[in-house]
């Protein structure tokens, strides 16, 4: 057989009868076939029924027809993350060897100079998403499989219960569970539910803030009543979550932890804003109500004494605010090391992209925990074939080579941006004072 023959013979072999590991395949199938470089780079900004504000990230190759998407969204500088991309990083990527995640990962962050900043990890991410989505498609395998291949058949989630009583939250809770679902987190009235003072009651200074307002202090005697009703409507199988949100002070942080013991948590979510996370130290010592943090990290030195001092049981990072797949593998790795888990976030205003770049690690990692749900329209579907689908309580992702999913790029640009309104938020949420609660 003529060489040239045999090598396009190889690269068209199923997978099966390729060697065992995933970079002996990739190497099979990639042997003799010319250098791959990135041809162009370029955002892809889109807000599909006017209530996303997603940036993805398209590379195209020097060979025709394969490229890569990935997820650079970030909900509140979206339009910041898009110009970065376009103005100041492309050109520094476009020529470079698609292959080198790695080094053109730390390359980007070293040129850039001051590391971890949200909006380049952003922009990073979108990059190393697409590059490891072309890696897959050019060896014909799955991410998961490039990550070391299956350890579960599919990815175990959890999903969102709310309410605005605490028989409205367990009907919620049970509807959840009647779907497959085993975990499922429950709030009251959304985040900071059961600590909010209604519009102009309670006592508060003249002239001054009258909006509804959040006391702590009513909230840690709330939410641990709320969990026991839950447990006594609908028993111990489920297994329960709830998200602090960051909104509370580290002694009363402390005091929620410890009432939440009896109830037996899947875990308290945020019970800290990231700058007190020596605080986790102190809840260790007087509980053993498990905890998960990370949802806002950027930085690796946020996240390593979490899980090196083992003061978390879950980091619950997102894929697309620490840089994409090569870092969130890594802290995967940590985590098994270290006896923690997994739990990547998702939240309402994330992609399917991201998403999926979330269960391929959770398919391939021995630290997962478990995952956040998010579900789209029908709309969105169509706009961005593969995203994964929820249909009872487990996400499956596509299982063709790279991610599995594409994105109708025309489509996606008749839904530009929809500019920022200027109003404070879910994020700014005030005390009776008016001073601002930390998130």
């Amino acid at each position: 057989m003529h060489r040239r023959t045999f090598l396009q013979a190889a690269a068209a072999a199923p997978v099966a009868a390729m060697p065992a590991t995933a970079a002996a395949q990739y190497q099979s199938r990639t042997r003799g076939l010319p250098k791959l470089t990135i041809k162009q780079v370029y955002p892809i900004v889109t807000s599909p029924g006017g209530r996303y504000q997603w940036v993805f990230v398209k590379v195209v190759t020097s060979e025709p027809g394969l490229y890569g998407i990935g997820s650079a969204s970030n909900v509140h500088q979206a339009l910041t993350v898009a110009a970065a991309i376009e103005k100041h990083l492309a050109p520094f990527w476009i020529g470079r060897d698609v292959d080198r995640i790695d080094d053109i990962w730390y390359a980007t962050t070293y040129r850039s100079y001051r590391r971890s900043d949200t909006v380049l990890n952003n922009a990073l991410s979108g990059l190393d998403m697409a590059l490891w989505d072309i890696k897959g498609k050019r060896a014909g395998m799955p991410v998961y499989d490039l990550l070391g291949g299956k350890v579960r058949d599919a990815v175990p989630c959890y999903g969102h219960a709310d309410g605005k009583s605490m028989d409205e939250v367990a009907d919620n809770v049970k509807a959840f569970l009647d779907r497959g679902y085993r975990h499922v987190r429950a709030q009251i009235g959304g985040y900071g539910g059961g600590g909010m003072i209604a519009p102009g009651q309670g006592t508060r200074p003249k002239g001054g803030y009258a909006g509804s307002a959040f006391e702590e202090e009513v909230y840690v005697e709330a939410i641990p009543k709320l969990m026991e009703h839950l447990r006594v409507r609908l028993g111990k199988d489920v297994k329960l979550i709830h998200d602090v949100h960051e909104h509370l002070s580290p002694t009363m942080a402390v005091e929620l932890a410890r009432r939440m013991e009896p109830y037996r948590m899947f875990y308290v979510e945020d019970i800290l804003p990231p700058e007190m996370i020596q605080w986790f130290r102190n809840i260790r010592q007087v509980t053993t109500t498990p905890l998960a943090m990370g949802e806002i990290f950027t930085n690796p030195q946020e996240w390593l004494p979490c899980i090196t001092e083992r003061i978390i049981d879950y980091v619950r990072c997102r894929i697309s605010t620490v840089g994409g797949i090569t870092p969130a593998r890594k802290i995967a790795n940590l985590c098994e090391t270290f006896g923690v888990r997994t739990a990547w976030q998702e939240g309402g205003d994330n992609d399917p992209v991201n998403f999926a770049a979330a269960c391929h690690i959770d398919l391939a990692s021995t630290a997962f925990g478990i995952q956040e749900d998010n579900r789209w329209p029908d709309m969105i579907h169509e706009l961005l074939p593969g995203t994964p689908k929820l249909p009872d309580g487990f996400a499956y992702v596509n299982e063709a080579p790279g991610l599995g999913i594409d994105i109708k790029e025309e489509e996606a640009r008749k839904f530009p941006l929809t500019p920022p309104s200027g109003k404070e938020d879910g994020f700014t949420v005030r005390a009776i004072d008016g001073s601002l609660v930390r998130p």
